[in-house]
């Protein structure tokens, strides 16, 4: 089974390069077959420039233009379109997310999951650095979603998940220009009937950069996708959800690996 990693960049020229060099030695070692495809969401900086030496170097690099709108969701968008995988998972450019937990995402789809998810925030998991601001909005945000889904999951805002190709082509279409990417997809994967395994993974405060997230503009956008997909859980009837139906004990299951 082939991993496709999909990781958006926007001015990231200070860390892109020890990026991607952890996850390629990590995933070389692993002896896995993968991809990361690398999408320059309209930098100004010399991004595109470190993406095109590395990946003259590593041919598991590819790198990918987005030369239409700019958003943290559409970059992703824009690299699911290219992805030549079996599994895809979301990665952040920054170096936030640990390439050893990419691995165990895989090894995990491999006991037969539809999607992988991590958590920080279960035993094993951690976070390094977090913002303190950052991290009470994040626990709020979760735990409001949560609720309103009746969740076990507690970790749903985290960009950084795994789901088979077939998961994604069933999402379709998504909708979500900016980082409400990273709630749509798997409330979506959730809420259509999909296995999922919950993961303790382990993030990182970027060392270098600007983070893209800007909390203010971002929180009426996730409170309109979180929404629109609580309609479509309770007033769609099933039209989404998937025709096949896991066994109760493969379903939502948390793995503490």
């Amino acid at each position: 089974m082939k991993l496709s990693l999909v990781m958006p960049a926007r001015n990231e020229e200070g860390c892109i390069a020890v990026t991607l060099e952890r996850f390629t030695q990590v995933l070389d070692a692993s002896g896995i077959p993968y991809e990361i495809v690398v999408v320059d969401d309209g930098s100004t900086d010399a991004t595109a420039d470190r993406l095109s030496a590395l990946a003259a170097r590593h041919p598991a690099i590819v790198p990918v233009t987005n030369y239409g709108r700019h958003g943290f969701g559409l970059a992703i968008r824009c690299g699911l379109d290219h992805i030549t995988g079996d599994a895809v998972a979301i990665v952040m450019a920054d170096g936030s997310d640990s390439p050893e937990d990419a691995h165990k995402y895989y090894l995990k789809l491999l006991e037969g999951y539809d999607c992988v998810f991590g958590s920080r925030f279960i035993p094993g998991g951690r976070v390094v650095d977090y913002p303190r601001h950052k991290l009470l909005l994040n626990r709020l945000a979760n735990a409001f979603i949560r609720v309103l889904f009746r969740l076990k999951f507690n970790d749903i805002t985290n960009a950084f998940k795994c789901y088979r190709r077939e998961v994604v082509q069933a999402l379709q279409p998504l909708i979500s220009p900016h980082f409400n990417l990273t709630v749509e997809m798997p409330l979506k994967a959730i809420i259509r009937g999909y296995s999922f395994a919950v993961v303790p993974i382990t993030w990182t405060n970027r060392a270098s950069g600007v983070s893209k997230l800007k909390i203010k503009e971002m929180g009426s956008r996730y409170l309109f996708i979180v929404l629109y997909l609580w309609l479509e859980k309770h007033l769609s009837r099933g039209d989404y959800h998937r025709t096949v139906v896991e066994p109760a004990a493969q379903r939502n299951t948390q793995v503490n690996a």
